[in-house]
């Protein structure tokens, strides 16, 4: 099936050359990283973690959506979800791929990661990520390869892959279980330090992933002629919108919380995202134009899904919903929640971060990465697809 890779028309590898360019320019911000070290960063003492771990936060989420695609049609054989499955297997690969990239490349020096191997430490959240994150990508590998192999032969694919296909589910869920517990875990950071921190990555994942699922769908449509059917797409654009719901409910419950108890640490952090932080006479408002562009979207995106679900829709009206209520969890999850979590720090003071043309570099090198790898993975897909048709 990979030979399928190698054939496309002219706007597939133009695509891939796109991409392809953006790689090489990550790659090359990568070296330098790596010879000169994380100072090259706009990490400090102060905000240890930045842009790298706050895309891998995001990133589990998207590999964590594909759930809302395998436990209906496995477990409650919606069949409309036929064609979509093997997209939902594909996307969680290649996000995985971004996070495990993305964690190499904020540990400064990649042979580090070995010392999770050779020094295992089970009472450490990080350990167990590691466990959780290689064992979804294993099984996604498996499962997709194996169905979709059994599907372009016109057989059943064989029994015992459905083992790990059930496997996959709790481990859809543990990934951005786990990394939520990485941040409820400290408790010197108020702002992490709650209990609903995990089903808020968990609603924000079962948006975001599906939401970029459907746009791929409607580029596919367009460009490669792949039609997922469009009660399977209204039934998605349903998942997303009471997910993203959700979402915005927990949201609101971090300022009653932070707001009616009055607590410092978990108010004034919520205060520079969104309002700007008055302190020792200077205000801080890095990332208040993004979270008000977040909150935006998000409720932009809710009111377009709302209307489609009683009136007549396009494709162009779901895919504009998707991409609004996409960006705006990136936001609020891939910028706001890590980097609002470090302010104040532990000794009441404000140091704002601002990542460095290297890191962009970097950042954009990963995210071309992925989706070079989800761009041929769907080639195949799709090949498959129209194979057996």
């Amino acid at each position: 099936m990979i030979e399928k890779t190698l054939k496309g028309k002219p706007a597939y590898w133009i695509w891939l050359a796109f991409l392809g360019t953006f790689v090489a320019i990550g790659a090359a911000c990568y070296v330098r990283q790596y010879i000169y070290g994380l100072a090259l960063t706009g990490m400090s003492r102060d905000v240890s973690w930045g842009i790298y771990i706050s895309q891998f936060t995001f990133l589990v989420g998207v590999a964590a959506g594909g759930l809302m695609l395998v436990l209906p049609y496995y477990i409650h054989d919606y069949k409309a979800f036929g064609k979509l499955t093997i997209l939902g297997e594909f996307l969680a690969i290649s996000a995985i791929a971004m996070c495990l990239m993305f964690i190499m490349a904020d540990l400064g020096q990649p042979l580090r990661g070995l010392n999770m191997i050779l020094h295992p430490t089970p009472n450490s959240m990080l350990f167990w990520d590691m466990v959780v994150l290689l064992g979804y990508l294993t099984l996604n590998v498996l499962c997709g390869w194996v169905i979709l192999t059994a599907e372009r032969k016109g057989v059943h694919p064989p029994k015992w892959i459905y083992i790990f296909v059930y496997i996959s589910i709790p481990f859809a869920v543990s990934i951005h279980t786990v990394t939520a517990m990485l941040y409820c875990g400290l408790p010197g950071r108020h702002f992490w330090l709650s209990a609903i921190i995990a089903p808020r990555f968990l609603a924000s994942a079962f948006a975001a992933g599906p939401a970029l699922i459907v746009v791929a769908c409607l580029i596919m449509k367009r460009v490669a002629h792949f039609d997922a059917g469009k009660e399977a797409l209204a039934k998605l654009s349903t998942i997303i919108m009471y997910a993203a719901i959700i979402n915005t409910f927990f949201v609101i419950l971090e300022f009653f919380v932070g707001y009616y108890s009055n607590v410092p640490g978990h108010i004034h952090s919520l205060q520079y995202l969104f309002f700007g932080l008055e302190h020792h006479g200077h205000v801080y408002n890095n990332l208040v134009p993004f979270m008000w562009g977040s909150v935006f979207l998000n409720f932009a995106g809710l009111g377009l899904l709302a209307y489609m679900k009683f009136n007549e829709w396009t494709d162009g009206m779901l895919g504009a919903a998707c991409v609004m209520i996409f960006f705006a969890l990136w936001i609020d999850k891939g910028l706001g929640f890590v980097l609002g979590g470090f302010v104040p720090n532990m000794l009441d003071q404000v140091v704002e971060y601002y990542p460095t043309a290297n890191e962009v570099g970097i950042t954009l090198g990963i995210w071309a990465a992925g989706f070079f790898l989800v761009t041929v993975l769907y080639k195949i897909a799709v090949g498959v697809e129209h194979e057996i048709e």
